[in-house]
């Protein structure tokens, strides 16, 4: 009897952990372009953006230079006029920059540096707190696309740790 709660119990874990990972996503912001002043202007991000899913505890991946870019979050009337007076949190000025997402909502990510946002080097998102629910609406500003996808290597780790604990659990019951 306590080998079967034992097998109940490390398999509740092993759900949780799975679970747990499939929630959570990494997003390499532009991919391949990375975050840098885009060529396309400020429609580069919204496209890179668009038809993604950002939830409560993915990952955006800022790839800059350190010195070069930096990383801000802003309200959306600051976002709108790139004024960086003040923004949510610190600027982040050392690249590659990593970004948890930890709260449902319209968030809004620019470089400060130079001319580089009003040329388009800013990111609108919407993230939701569970995955496919809407995010929660603003009365004062439009919601940019709703988003999905991305690399997902944090997912991989958990799944192979699953995997692994999987194998584990059988061979102690058998």
């Amino acid at each position: 009897m306590a080998r079967l709660i034992s097998m109940a119990v490390i398999v509740a874990v092993l759900a949780a952990m799975l679970h747990y990972s499939a929630a959570q996503t990494v997003h390499v912001v532009g991919d391949n372009t990375g975050w840098t002043v885009p060529q396309g202007g400020a429609a580069t991000y919204t496209s890179w953006a668009s038809g993604k899913q950002f939830v409560v505890g993915d990952t955006l991946v800022f790839n800059f230079a350190t010195n070069v870019h930096d990383v801000a979050e802003l309200s959306k009337e600051s976002f709108d006029a790139c004024d960086f007076s003040s923004t949510i949190g610190s600027i982040i000025t050392t690249g590659p920059a990593n970004i948890t997402l930890a709260t449902a909502g319209n968030h809004y990510y620019v470089c400060t540096i130079g001319s580089h946002c009003t040329s388009g080097q800013k990111l609108a998102i919407s993230v939701s707190a569970t995955p496919g629910a809407s995010p929660p609406s603003s009365s004062t500003a439009t919601p940019p696309p709703t988003t999905q996808g991305g690399d997902s290597s944090s997912s991989t780790v958990f799944a192979s740790v699953f995997v692994s604990l999987v194998s584990l659990v059988i061979s102690f019951f058998l």
